[in-house]
């Protein structure tokens, strides 16, 4: 099975794009600021009681204040992390016709029972590839080669400004986002899909819930617990029907280039809509002037 047979068979049931331009190999400092989070169980220290924008001004310390934001489509520009992460996969014939044909036969065990867990919770392909590829494609990564929106960037470095806690709620791969967080312009936490591993090789299964739809809206409870944070007066950022938990779960709602569902609530809920587009170099955000007092 060729690259290319390969590349059409994924796309075909993702609904992905071609992106096979790979960046100049070029090595990037890690943010020791990261840490993942098990939310497993956890409760809410307290839960919104409406779904309006709360427009009055914070009563809590900025430290129980958090900004939580969805990453692919919100932050980042498409394609998403994961099909970059693949595109380098195949570029280097990492992946071939037999992991293709795993995660098509793990596609058509749960396709009619769960269309969404059979394709953006299957990571059948990457069963039996070594962890340090994430790594790899790390590395290979130019300056300024994810693109970002600047918006979207001046927003987080906003909330680090306020010091308020910024969390990225996400469901690409953790590692994948451990990468692209390492861009932002200062510490952050993280929850995504984690990945499960046996001698330092993926086993294509899943080492926790895919994040997406209600396991969102429990990581934010989670990190809301561990941190004392006013979830009433916190804020969240996402781009479709799958972050509405997520968004739930705050005081503070935005829609970032919502998808036709998320923008039809966002109408509905008088939710601020805000529509980044402009992308930008991450060395950029790191060297973001003096942000005021007042929200971006």
């Amino acid at each position: 099975m060729t690259a290319a047979v390969i590349h059409k068979s994924v796309a075909w049931f993702l609904g992905g794009r071609s992106f096979l331009a790979l960046s100049p190999p070029r090595r990037v400092e890690g943010n020791s600021g990261i840490r993942p989070l098990n939310f497993e169980g956890a409760s809410a220290p307290e839960v919104p009681r409406a779904r309006t924008e709360l427009k009055t001004p914070s009563t809590s310390s900025p430290e129980k204040i958090g900004a939580f934001f969805d990453l692919d489509g919100t932050l980042l520009a498409s394609p998403s992390l994961e099909w970059r992460f693949i595109a380098y996969l195949l570029a280097r014939d990492e992946m071939g016709g037999a992991e293709v044909a795993r995660w098509l036969a793990r596609c058509a065990k749960t396709l009619l029972r769960d269309s969404v867990a059979a394709t953006s919770g299957n990571k059948a392909y990457l069963a039996g590839l070594r962890e340090s590829l994430a790594a790899d494609w790390e590395a290979s990564l130019a300056s300024g080669s994810l693109p970002f929106f600047s918006a979207g960037i001046e927003r987080v470095a906003w909330h680090l400004a306020q010091g308020h806690r910024v969390f990225l709620v996400t469901g690409t791969l953790e590692p994948l986002a451990h990468a692209a967080a390492r861009r932002m312009p200062g510490p952050l936490e993280i929850c995504a899909t984690q990945l499960e591993s046996r001698d330092g090789r993926w086993t294509g299964r899943l080492a926790g819930p895919h994040l997406r739809g209600e396991a969102k809206g429990r990581a934010v409870r989670a990190f809301a617990a561990r941190f004392g944070l006013s979830l009433w007066e916190s804020y969240a950022y996402g781009n479709s029907a799958a972050d509405l938990p997520m968004l739930d779960a705050v005081g503070r709602r935005f829609a970032v280039n919502p998808r036709a569902a998320l923008r039809r609530i966002a109408l509905r809920e008088n939710w601020e809509i805000r529509d980044w587009k402009d992308s930008t170099a991450v060395s950029a955000a790191r060297s973001l002037p003096h942000l005021s007092e007042e929200a971006p």
